[in-house]
């Protein structure tokens, strides 16, 4: 009975294998957990299959079935081939493999999210063009301003009559054609920002997830180092670059691996214990006050520096480019204060770089939290009472000028942080050595300029294309510095939970504080009565109130408005939804902790 069962079993297994296509057939037959020659058995026994199936339809089939086969399988093919190269033709793919191979996954995981948040921008920047935008051309009045180039630097006048910022948009229904169907601005603009913010919800919520089951829950995490090194080898590899490539990722993700396997665990004494405590705390004591006084600084600066702005003329370049300091404050004390915390971590002798490496990223993120944190206090509760015409222009000014000198610290910072530290390593004090890639200061970087850009989106609609151009440029520039100027880290440690740490930050705090931003700003703030395409009304999202009420007249539109009356303006929904979420969550963390623990207990089953 049992070899019966064994051969039915088998047959089926090749009659599965048989009804693939080629590529489906090869990868299916790799990933079995099955000698080498058992493979080539079933492999020929598929093969007889699908021979012995081709003759019996030929017999039987006319000459259009067997056409029409043919062309099914021949675009099958064709599809196969297809996602083949658009796998191999990924943005940077050649690139992140070098990386990976030469520093780490550490390392690499900061050019993935790079790369992750270049997408993002790209996915941002075809939204807001899109709807926003390319409507405004068409009711768009010409620029009598002249451009002088300063603007590049200040993004004031002439750009403050184009489609950069929020100002210059109209209220008005835009009708190419008379009678014809017209564009609410007013409802495209306020849609737009809403519903693009609850897809970035969406797609971060889903990369975490991804993230978390790739790097905590696939069982792949949790397997030894022999199934690494013997059965991870990819025989299709035939070049000899791709294959040394591949030797130096293997080598380096054993190291990873054994150096987290052969952890030592120090022992201190009483005295030791004590010590270290006080020097966590007095590091933790600094770094706070450090990040208080900062934001003391930014908040008093960016009140005189309005002050002088509404007292002088307000369209001219000398005064406006009078506003970069508050940007170029701003952008130091980013740049400085996190030497300084690094120089605080390497105080605190940390058993492990990974624990060294969140705890700065930690200070950081608080650092850079709050600096952004009060400017949105200035932004909404100064800048919005202040007597400017137009303040919601002069915040995506603000914002703009912020992107564009962080971006210029951060190429500097690669230069004096990494290039001249190289030379002082090689010439001046050899003891030194070449630089480190900095990690932790080098993702805040990146959250902190996400987060003004998505602060940035509702007074200033096209600025992810300006960050599109500044994240490619930088992606470069820190590779090219990568491998020019830094070392692989000394001391190897697995990193494949970094990914999603980062991804967890720019969710928290990051998004969480830039909804709660445009939330005051779209439900508190009254607009501008001179400018943009909420002007004349009580709030922004009154432009959605009216609305409704229009379409209460009209028979074929009461499910929109039943849906907004009682769910959109129902807290009960919301409450009852909330309690679903948290439910699901709780459902959904049961279920990982089940799989975590059947891993362990499988993986305690193979050693035994």
């Amino acid at each position: 009975i049992w070899i019966f069962r064994g051969f039915y079993a088998e047959e089926n297994l090749v009659g599965n294998l048989a009804s693939m296509s080629a590529s489906e057939r090869i990868k299916a037959i790799q990933k079995m957990p099955e000698t080498m020659k058992k493979k080539r058995e079933i492999r020929n026994k598929v093969l007889k299959e699908i021979t012995k199936k081709s003759r019996h339809h030929s017999t039987q089939l006319s000459c259009c079935t067997q056409c029409l086969q043919g062309t099914l399988v021949s675009f099958r093919r064709f599809g196969d081939s297809l996602s083949e190269y658009f796998h191999v033709l990924q943005l940077w793919h050649k690139t992140l493999k070098i990386i990976g191979a030469e520093f780490g996954t550490s390392v690499l995981s900061y050019f993935i999210f790079l790369k992750w948040l270049l997408t993002f921008n790209i996915f941002s920047f075809l939204i807001n063009f899109s709807f926003i935008t390319i409507p405004q051309f068409i009711a768009a009045e010409p620029n009598n301003l002249s451009f002088t180039g300063l603007e590049l630097f200040t993004g004031a006048g002439y750009f403050q009559q184009t489609v950069l910022y929020y100002g210059f948009y109209t209220n008005a229904t835009i009708s190419k054609i008379e009678n014809g169907p017209s564009y609410n601005m007013q409802l495209a603009y306020i849609f737009t920002v809403g519903i693009y913010f609850v897809i970035c919800f969406l797609i971060i919520l889903f990369s975490m997830a991804k993230s978390f089951c790739r790097n905590f829950i696939n069982p792949q995490t949790y397997s030894g180092n022999a199934s690494k090194l013997l059965c991870t080898w990819d025989f299709n590899i035939t070049n000899e670059k791709a294959v040394k490539l591949k030797q130096k990722n293997l080598r380096t993700q054993i190291k990873e691996d054994l150096t987290e396997v052969n952890r030592e665990v120090l022992s201190f004494s009483v005295t030791e214990r004590v010590v270290r405590i006080v020097i966590h705390l007095i590091s933790w004591v600094a770094s706070l006050g450090t990040a208080i006084a900062a934001c003391a600084g930014v908040y008093f600066l960016s009140v005189n520096n309005l002050k002088l702005f509404v007292k002088g003329h307000k369209n001219d370049l000398e005064s406006q480019a009078a506003m970069l300091v508050l940007p170029v404050v701003a952008s130091l004390l980013n740049t400085f204060i996190p030497f300084f915390y690094s120089w605080l971590g390497h105080l605190e002798r940390f058993q492990t770089p990974g624990y060294q490496i969140y705890v700065t990223i930690t200070r950081n993120i608080v650092l850079k939290i709050s600096i952004v944190g009060i400017l949105c206090y200035y932004w909404l509760n100064v800048v919005a009472a202040s007597e400017s015409q137009c303040w919601e222009t002069l915040v995506g000014q603000d914002i703009y000028r912020l992107v564009l000198v962080d971006f210029i610290f951060c190429l500097l910072g690669s230069f004096f942080g990494e290039f001249l530290r190289r030379i002082i390593g090689i010439t001046v004090c050899v003891s030194l050595g070449l630089p480190e890639f900095d990690i932790g200061r080098n993702v805040l970087d990146l959250i902190y300029a996400q987060t003004l850009t998505w602060i940035g989106i509702l007074f200033s609609p096209l600025l992810p294309g300006i960050q599109i151009i500044s994240f490619s440029i930088i992606f470069y520039v820190k590779k090219v510095s990568l491998m020019m100027n830094c070392q692989p880290p000394r001391k190897v440690w697995r990193t494949a939970q970094m990914t999603t740490s980062f991804m967890f930050l720019l969710f928290f705090p990051s998004f969480l504080g830039v909804l709660s931003v445009i939330g005051v700003t779209v439900w508190r703030l009254k607009p501008s009565e001179e400018c943009g395409p909420f002007r004349g009304l009580s709030s922004m999202y009154a432009a959605v109130s009216e609305w409704i009420k229009v379409l209460e007249s009209y028979t074929a539109s009461k499910w929109v408005v039943w849906i907004y009356h009682n769910l959109i303006t129902s807290e009960l929904f919301f409450f009852i939804l909330s309690v679903l979420v948290l439910i699901i969550t709780y459902l959904y963390w049961q279920i990982i902790e089940g799989r975590r623990t059947m891993t362990k207990l499988l993986r305690k089953q193979i050693v035994n």
